[in-house]
């Protein structure tokens, strides 16, 4: 049986570099912008870390720490990732690509990947999702009984490979650096 948002899941990665190929060649980036942004993303990497800490995919459902306060703090991470590389790239026609493939690809992953925790969980994610929002977070956290309910662990954040977002993002900075000075000359 194939999920609603099996597209999504499958393809969000393939087509995310054919996309960031575009949006780079529509970048105008200047030290400036490719501060302030890098200055944002550090925000969105500080939460994916956080939230990586706590998660255990596949074991447990996740109700502490970021996630009781937000479903999907690792997203919502991506969202402002993706805000700083907005920001670094100061190009509107990057701005409105980035934005449009987070909100189509990833408002279609969570909703899948929804429909997989309450398959697995049950009531136990059912009242989770009453009582904290899919993406945009609570100003209180939660206090709900069952799934997860240890704390932040270093092990479990390199178990998840967060690191990688903190290299790509490096990575992408570094290549607007380039497209800086290539442009200079």
């Amino acid at each position: 049986m194939s999920l609603p948002g099996s597209f999504f899941m499958r393809w969000r990665v393939r087509l995310g570099y054919p996309l960031a190929v575009v949006v780079l060649w529509f970048s105008r980036p200047v030290p400036r912008s490719i501060l302030l942004g890098g200055l944002v993303g550090i925000i969105g990497l500080w939460l994916r870390a956080y939230a990586a800490g706590y998660l255990h995919k596949q074991e447990v459902l996740t109700v502490t720490g970021p996630y009781a306060y937000t479903r999907n703090p690792l997203y919502l991470g991506s969202a402002i990732l993706v805000l700083g590389a907005a920001i670094a790239m100061q190009s509107w026609i990057s701005t409105s690509l980035l934005l449009l493939y987070f909100a189509i690809f990833y408002s279609a992953v969570m909703r899948r990947e929804e429909t997989e925790l309450r398959m697995r969980h049950g009531p136990v994610f059912i009242e989770y999702a009453r009582a904290v929002p899919l993406f945009f977070p609570r100003l209180r956290p939660a206090e709900l009984a069952g799934g997860s309910v240890s704390g932040f662990s270093l092990a479990q954040y390199k178990k998840n490979h967060e690191w990688q977002a903190t290299l790509g993002f490096l990575l992408l900075l570094g290549t607007l650096l380039l497209i800086w000075n290539f442009r200079q000359r």
